[in-house]
C-alpha cells in the first residue's frame, strides 16, 4: 500500500494524454478537446497501455472540479448525474473509450481516465475537456410578405457537419430562401445523424392579402348553383386564406335579370355568415362574398342561389290534388245520395200507380 501510494504521487508514474509513461505506462485520448451538442451524445475516444506482465483489474472515469477551493475528481459511476447515461465501451485491455449520452449542461469540464493493476494503480495527469453547446436557428427577417428573401442561419460554438432543418416538427429539403404563402411556421436546425437534438424553433411570419375566397351553402350541395326550397333557411359561410387574419366580409347580390355589371352587385349583408330565412323568389341571384385585411383585398366565385321550380309545382301539384280529392269525397256522395232519393221517388210513384190499377 505505501509503495501504490508512493507511485501515485511521483511525477513520473503518472500517465500523460499521448505520451508514455515510466515503464510503458500510458494513456492517450483521441480528441483532448471535443464538443458536443446539448442532448446528442458523444464519445470520448481513449486508449491505455500498460507492462504485459500485468493484469487490469479496474477502469473508471472521473471528473474534476473545484470542491472547497480544492481540485478534487469525482467518480462518474458515484456520481447520480451520471447514472444512466456514462456508458463505458471499451475494454480491460487498451480500449478506455467512454460515451456520455444526453448531454447537459452540467458535462461541461475535464474528464479523466484511471485504471489499477494487479500490481499498480495508474490515472491521467491530463483531461479531456469537453465542451457543451446548443444549436441556435435565426431566420432574417422573422416577418416578410409574400416573394420576400430571407435568410436561414444554424450556430453553435461546436464544428457543425450537414446540418438538417425542421419545419412545425417535420422534416423540410432545405429552408425556403423566396417565401410563399405555405413557408410561414416554426423552423428549427439538427445535425444530421442527430436529429433528436434540435435547436429551439424560431418563427417565420409570412403576410399575404386573402387568396382561395369560397362560399358555402347550407344546406345544399356543392358548386355554383344552389336551388333554395321556398320557405326554407339558407347559409352562406365565406371563407379565405389570409394573414393577417381577414378583417372585413362583404356580401353582394345580382339578380338574375341584371346580367353582368361592372361591380360586384347590391351589398346585402357583412360577417363571414350571410343568413337568409323564409326564402322566396327575392332571394334568388348571384352571390359573392368580397374578403379584406390591411394587404389587400379579393373575391370568391359568384354562387347562383334558385328557387326549386318543382317543390313550386309540387306544391300547387298537391293542392290540385287534394281539391280534385275533395271535390271527389264530397260530390260522389251527393251523387249517390240524390240516385238513391230519385229512385226511390220514382217507386213510390210507381206503388201507387198499380194499387190503383189493382183496385179498378
Amino acid at each position: 500500500m505505501f509503495v501504490l501510494l508512493l507511485l501515485m504521487l511521483n511525477p513520473g508514474a503518472g500517465v500523460g494524454s499521448g505520451s508514455a509513461g515510466s515503464a510503458g505506462w500510458s494513456v492517450s485520448f483521441e480528441d483532448p478537446n471535443p464538443c458536443g451538442l446539448r442532448g446528442s451524445s458523444v464519445l470520448l475516444g481513449c486508449s491505455f497501455h500498460y507492462p504485459e506482465d500485468e493484469c487490469v483489474e479496474m477502469v473508471e472515469w472521473s471528473k474534476g472540479g473545484l470542491h472547497g477551493g480544492q481540485w478534487v475528481r469525482s467518480v462518474l459511476s458515484t456520481l447520480t448525474s451520471y447514472q444512466g447515461r456514462a456508458q463505458y465501451v471499451g475494454d480491460k485491455k487498451n480500449n478506455c473509450s467512454l460515451v456520455i449520452h444526453d448531454l447537459q449542461d452540467v458535462d461541461h469540464g475535464h474528464f479523466y481516465f484511471s485504471f489499477r493493476t494487479d500490481r499498480f494503480g495508474r490515472r491521467s495527469k491530463v483531461s479531456v475537456f469537453l465542451s457543451v453547446s446548443g444549436l441556435t436557428a435565426r431566420v432574417r427577417p422573422t416577418a416578410v410578405a409574400l416573394g420576400d428573401t430571407v435568410t436561414f442561419e444554424c450556430g453553435t460554438s461546436c464544428g457543425l457537419s450537414n446540418v438538417v432543418w425542421f419545419k412545425d416538427g417535420r422534416p423540410v429539403a432545405k429552408p425556403p430562401s423566396q417565401v410563399q404563402a405555405k413557408d410561414g411556421g416554426r423552423y428549427s436546425c439538427a445535425v444530421e445523424g442527430q436529429e433528436w437534438a434540435r435547436s429551439h424553433p424560431v418563427d417565420l411570419d409570412v403576410h399575404y392579402p386573402p387568396f382561395n375566397v369560397t362560399v358555402v351553402v347550407n344546406p345544399g350541395p356543392p358548386g355554383p348553383v344552389v336551388l333554395l326550397t321556398p320557405g326554407s333557411s339558407a347559409h352562406l359561410t365565406c371563407s379565405s386564406h389570409a394573414h393577417p387574419p381577414a378583417l372585413r366580409y362583404t356580401w353582394y347580390r345580382r339578380t338574375l335579370s341584371s346580367g353582368p355589371g361592372p361591380g360586384p352587385g347590391v351589398p346585402v349583408g357583412s360577417g363571414p355568415v350571410l343568413s337568409l330565412s323564409s326564402v322566396d323568389s327575392s332571394h334568388s341571384g348571384l352571390y359573392v362574398c368580397q374578403v379584406w385585411n390591411k394587404l389587400g383585398e379579393n373575391s370568391s366565385t359568384e354562387v347562383m342561389l334558385m328557387m326549386d321550380e318543382a317543390d313550386v309545382n309540387g306544391l300547387i301539384a298537391g293542392v290540385g290534388l287534394g281539391v280534385k280529392v275533395v271535390l271527389v269525397l264530397v260530390l260522389v256522395p251527393a251523387v249517390v245520395l240524390w240516385r238513391r232519393w230519385k229512385c226511390s221517388a220514382e217507386d213510390e210513384e210507381n206503388d201507387h200507380d198499380y194499387e190503383n190499377t189493382r183496385a179498378m
